[in-house]
């Protein structure tokens, strides 16, 4: 305990893998984001040049109409799917730690399930219940007379919001619950000698006691929100409504290898991560702003 450099030596793997796979990222993507590469000849046979371009980039992808459009989708998709996705999995966990839940291990497992299949293994699965003449949905529904496009331009962003929803969820059931379990349960015995019922019980005790369980859900879910890639990219071939700028990572993965434009694409990679961090900080601000109001 007294070494100095005993603590060093253990964390170096953790360092070395750390620095390779995060930061040294993290460094050459800011600067890509700051330079400019011009092509000699077809294919740059003839050389390639390096340039410092400053904010250009950045400028140039702020005014890209299809990159500023995919964040303000992606906002609206945010704002809709994180709040149905956080509400179900806040009243699952209530459900699930009640006193009359009954197999509540079995039933967690069932609903931690989808989060253990691959986003591209779900979009697949899913997909048959939205392509029509594959899906029994659609044609029940059209047999009631509400002919529903799920792969339509007006609908795919909302059948891949049930996707992530429903992968997604039960993950953040499992957060939840583990906040739920650490509540002393002096505090139930309390409540139950002053005869508060389970909605009480679960309104005063459970739900602001959770809150930073569920704020850490909701933090995660943001940042997933704008690194939504492989779900629209995989359904791109199923809907004319998807288009390869979607999403900002959809963008961002389009001009490094589809346009070559690696400064581009690095700074929309930077201005993602810039905008993950300030919903994030958003979030927090106002979490503690209303825990401060209480």
């Amino acid at each position: 305990m007294r070494s100095k450099t005993a603590p060093w030596v253990l964390l170096a793997p953790f360092l070395v893998v750390f620095l390779g796979t995060m930061i040294v990222p993290i460094i050459m993507a800011i600067g890509y984001s700051f330079s400019s590469v011009e092509r000699h000849g077809l294919l740059g046979e003839d050389g390639i040049t390096n340039s410092f371009a400053g904010f250009e980039n950045y400028l140039k992808a702020l005014s890209n109409a299809n990159f500023v459009e995919s964040i303000g989708r992606m906002v609206l998709f945010g704002v809709v799917q994180v709040t149905v996705m956080i509400v179900a999995a806040v009243i699952l966990a209530l459900l699930l730690e009640s006193a009359s839940a009954k197999w509540p291990g079995f039933f967690r497992a069932t609903y931690f399930l989808p989060y253990g299949i691959p986003g591209v293994i779900a979009t697949i699965l899913w997909s048959f219940l939205y392509i029509p003449g594959l899906s029994p949905i659609v044609d029940v529904l059209e047999l009631v007379g509400l002919p529903i496009d799920f792969l339509g331009p007006n609908m795919v962003l909302w059948s891949i919001a049930n996707i992530v929803t429903w992968t997604y969820t039960g993950y953040n059931m499992l957060i939840i619950i583990a906040q739920l379990k650490s509540i002393p349960g002096e505090l139930y015995e309390a409540a139950k000698i002053d005869g508060a019922g389970s909605i009480r019980v679960a309104t005063s005790i459970q739900l602001p006691l959770i809150r930073p369980a569920v704020m850490l859900t909701v933090i995660f879910s943001i940042i997933g929100t704008l690194q939504l890639f492989a779900e629209p990219r995989l359904m791109q071939s199923m809907s004319a409504g998807i288009t390869s700028e979607y999403t900002p990572n959809m963008s961002a993965y389009a001009f490094a290898f589809q346009y070559n434009d690696i400064g581009m694409a690095a700074a929309q990679a930077v201005i993602i991560a810039v905008s993950a961090f300030l919903l994030s900080a958003v979030a927090l601000g106002v979490s503690s702003w209303m825990e401060k109001r209480r």
